[in-house]
Formats: structure tokens, sequence, C-alpha cells
């Protein structure tokens, strides 16, 4: 099959030429102009109507607000027997009001949101949350299976629904260790040590390895930013008032994350929750 990338950012290009080295026929697109340096590898198309011609069409967007725009100028070039494969995070409420409206056109949709981060899309290791109707999730299974590892969810925005959870879950992880590694270093001890030291114990995770270390190293490049952890826990928000449920800890996490955008910081690597403790 042939497959169109529309979102060349920080996990589109990985994947990208993931699909690529597996022998994907792939070609890329973006709403802006990248670099060439950026693009190496992607053959990268002008226009929408270009990109609308392969058989999927794998959104790798920013938000609901980027894939609602996307849609709408790339809809009237889509043709029956065709999928749209949603791969960013967005609001699952949107996912079925898209699936609905395609699927009158014999257009399949599969919302599959990814979580591991560029390492993991680099690795193809990634953990894909899928949504969609059975027949659509097995057209695009394969290419879920080299990206990563797939699980079918349920119908549309199951996906999107499991990876706002996710978001949930990774949101207050990076708050818990940032304030270990905070009350560590006040209390004298060597962070660097702690990490090994609990390593492979309950307290172990990949966020007290991976992102306790860029709050060690105050190394804030950008894997996954402050201002979409920000959206992420904001969706997370919705849902939970949707289900009548308070989490307290949610309030915290939006609070620490909302003042960091406010403070200009929106763009550094969502570890970066650990300034708020930490200057």
């Amino acid at each position: 099959m042939q497959v169109s990338v529309l979102g060349l950012g920080l996990m589109g290009r990985p994947m990208a030429r993931v699909l690529r080295a597996k022998g994907w026929r792939v070609k890329g697109w973006n709403r802006s102009t990248l670099s060439p340096e950026l693009l190496e590898g992607i053959p990268c198309l002008a226009s929408l109507e270009e990109a609308a011609q392969a058989e999927v069409l794998l959104l790798m967007l920013s938000d609901s607000a980027a894939v609602d725009a996307v849609l709408e100028r790339l809809e009237p070039y889509l043709r029956a027997g065709q999928v749209v494969l949603d791969m960013g995070t967005s609001d699952p409420a949107h996912s079925r009001r898209h699936a609905q409206r395609l699927k009158a056109r014999g257009i399949g949709w599969v919302d599959a949101p990814v979580s591991g981060g560029p390492e993991g899309a680099q690795s193809a290791t990634l953990a894909i949350m899928a949504g969609g109707e059975p027949a659509d999730y097995e057209r695009v299974r394969p290419i879920l299976e080299a990206l990563g590892r797939p699980v079918h969810l349920g119908g549309p925005g199951a996906g999107h629904t499991a990876k706002v959870i996710n978001q949930l879950i990774v949101g207050l992880t990076i708050e818990a260790v940032a304030e270990a590694i905070a009350l560590a270093e006040r209390q004298g001890l060597d962070p660097r040590k702690l990490q090994l030291a609990l390593q492979g114990g309950f307290a172990d995770s990949k966020i007290l390895q991976i992102h306790g270390t860029r709050m060690i190293e105050r190394r804030f490049v950008p894997g996954a930013r402050v201002r979409t952890q920000l959206k992420d826990l904001r969706l997370a928000q919705a849902l939970a008032e949707q289900a009548g449920l308070e989490l307290p800890h949610l309030q915290s996490a939006l609070r620490f994350y909302a003042e960091l955008e406010a403070a200009q910081k929106g763009d550094l690597d969502h570890s970066a929750l650990f300034l708020r403790l930490v200057p």
C-alpha cells in the first residue's frame, strides 16, 4: 500500500523513515516548510491533493484543531476504499465524528495514537492504542505492527481515549519523579545513585530513568513539549468531568504545566515541570 504521512514533526519524521526502511511506499507532507536536513530520506509532496492519492493517509498532527483543519482540506480529494489513520493525540469525540462522516462515503477511519516518544518511533517500539471498525483496523494493522505494538481497544475514539489516559499517567508520573528528585537533591543524595538504587523496584519507571536524567542534568530539549502535555491533560480533565470523576492530582499537574506555558516555557520538554519545584 501507498502511505502518505501528513505531519512531519518530531514523531512523523522517524515514523515515515521506519516505514520506508521496512519497504512501505511512503511520501510525506507538512503544513509548514521544513529544512531539507530535517526531511532527509523522506520524499515530500507539494499538495494535499497529491497526498490524497495514497491508500492510507497517516495523520501525525499536533492536536484536534490541526486534524480538523487538515481533514477539511483533504476530504474533497478522498475516495471510497481509503483509510484515514490518525496517530496523533486528539479528542475522542472528534474521532467519532470524523469516523461517522467518512464512513458514509466508504472511507475508513482508525485512531491509533502512540506512546514512546521519538526514541520509540526511531526504534519501532511504540505502544499503539487503536480504535476503529475491525475491518478498518485489519487493513492498517501491518503498518501499525511495523511501527510498534498495536492493541485494538474498540470502535472509533477508543484509541484516543486510551491515549488520553496514557498521558494522564505520564503527566502525573513526571510530577511524582520531579518531586522525588527535588527531595533527593535537598537531602544531599546523589540523584543518579538514587536512580540506580531504585532500578527494578516498584518505584522504577522509564520516566524515572529517562525524564529523571533530564531533570538532574537540567536538559529539557523536547521529546514531548510542555504545551503538548498540557493539551493532553486538559483532554483528560474533560473526560473526567464527563464521567463525574474528581482527579485531584490531575489538577495540580494541570496547574504546573499551565504556569510553565505562561512563563514562555511551552516548548521545553515536559520533564521541565521540575522547574516549578527547583529553579
